[in-house]
């Protein structure tokens, strides 16, 4: 009765016992012959495991950080929901649409807009620029650009209009500097819908007078957009009183494409939805691809670290075929001397993981941090390299790389078990 606890802790005791001697085996083995720390060849595996781990820690916090700055940047500054009519007219009732809109599930404000790409002109400057007519106390509601005024103010596109009043504007920082523009200052815009003259149609051109300067962050918005009221707008597009589209701004993002369909039952017939997600969905699969595509890429560092495992531990067996014979002669089993060479592989692999996850974030917190990349802002949207970390990143590649790392050691275990102890010590 009393018999079979003592065996099953003798059992237990002798497995730990076991686990020792291997781990113990495992570490000698990895250790220089004149009693250093580690030999050369294995510093040369772990520098290989943690070069390609540091490079996808790093790789990955860089397009994670491209993907949350752009998005965080156009959730920011444009609807999560645009609602437009299905044959292309202005929104007549854009009160009572926009009323209607706030009143669904999961809707935190609405706005109308106008949208159109005009020119803009300062002395000899010109560019083009999509100008967006809005309604500032709707706006702010919808956390958009207003919410990102470096200098100036909104309240004076609040004001109303008359017949001869100069409207007022405002520029995003990049346009401003290229066009050398500061609040106060005039600055003309052209519209290809003018009055229709003897000659045929002309472009119409008002002067704006400068309010203020935003900055988002995103050059999209800060070197192409403009904004002014939703009147200036209409005068200068001679519309009478619509809107182009209803934006909508949503508790949760995620959840456009829900959200959207219910706001098109609600709208009723004639109107159609675009989500954010739609609007950039290009952009967002282009840095899906290039996520995948880093990951194949610097995956293969690892898969040559694995091989200089494979090799090292391949060799080793080669070298170490007494000192098998011996241990088995001895009474070590076969799969103790397997697991000794699959523990030196996993250790290998362990401490580069380790060095690569340390270096890799260090570098990655660092320059995220002080923003040591300088990039071109109108060439890749932002200008710095940003770096996103994410714990999620680490576990998956820690992971994959002590898989790999097992995977090479598995052929060197097996013929290292399959040494015949006869054979080892036949010359001895």
């Amino acid at each position: 009765m009393t018999s079979e606890p003592h065996s099953s802790h003798s059992s237990h005791a002798s497995h730990s016992s076991h686990l020792g001697f291997e781990f113990w085996m495992a570490w000698r083995y990895l250790r220089a012959r004149r009693g250093g720390p580690v030999s050369v060849i294995t510093a040369i595996s772990v520098i290989g495991v943690a070069a390609g781990v540091a490079s996808l820690v790093i790789a990955l916090a860089v397009t994670s950080g491209f993907r949350d700055v752009l998005q965080n940047s156009l959730l920011g500054a444009t609807p999560h929901v645009m609602l437009q009519r299905l044959d292309g007219e202005g929104i007549a009732k854009w009160r009572e649409l926009a009323a209607t809109c706030e009143r669904q599930p999961g809707v935190l404000a609405a706005a109308p807009a106008v949208y159109t790409e005009l020119l803009i002109s300062a002395g000899r400057i010109s560019k083009g620029i999509v100008l967006k007519g809005i309604v500032p106390p709707m706006e702010r509601r919808m956390g958009g650009l207003l919410g990102h005024l470096r200098e100036g103010s909104a309240a004076p596109l609040e004001a109303t209009l008359g017949p001869e009043d100069m409207p007022s504007l405002l520029l995003g920082k990049d346009l401003a500097e290229a066009l050398r523009v500061h609040t106060g200052d005039i600055v003309t815009i052209t519209s290809p819908r003018g009055h229709l003259s003897p000659i045929g149609p002309m472009a119409r051109a008002r002067p704006f007078k400068v309010a203020g300067v935003f900055e988002s962050g995103f050059y999209e918005f800060d070197g192409q957009w403009a904004l002014t009221s939703l009147a200036a707008a209409q005068q200068l597009l001679l519309l009478n009183d619509v809107a182009v589209a209803v934006g909508v701004r949503l508790a949760d993002p995620d959840k456009a494409a829900e959200v959207a369909a219910s706001l098109k039952s609600a709208a009723g017939a004639g109107y159609v939805t675009t989500t954010w997600m739609e609007q950039n969905k290009p952009l967002f699969n282009a840095l899906r691809l290039e996520r995948t595509v880093t990951v194949l890429t610097l995956g293969l560092i690892v898969f040559v670290a694995a091989l200089g495992i494979f090799n090292r531990l391949y060799v080793l067996v080669l070298e170490k075929s007494k000192d098998i014979a011996v241990l088995m002669s001895m009474g070590a089993k076969r799969r103790q001397i397997g697991w000794i060479f699959r523990l030196q592989g996993l250790l290998i692999g362990a401490f580069g993981i380790g060095s690569g996850l340390v270096l890799g974030y260090s570098f990655a917190w660092a320059a995220g941090y002080y923003r040591w990349i300088h990039l071109e802002a109108d060439v890749y949207a932002v200008n710095y390299v940003p770096f996103e970390l994410r714990a999620g990143d680490a576990l998956w590649i820690t992971g994959s790389v002590l898989l790999i790392s097992l995977l090479a050691t598995l052929y060197p275990a097996h013929r290292a078990s399959s040494v015949m102890p006869a054979e080892g010590l036949r010359y001895e």
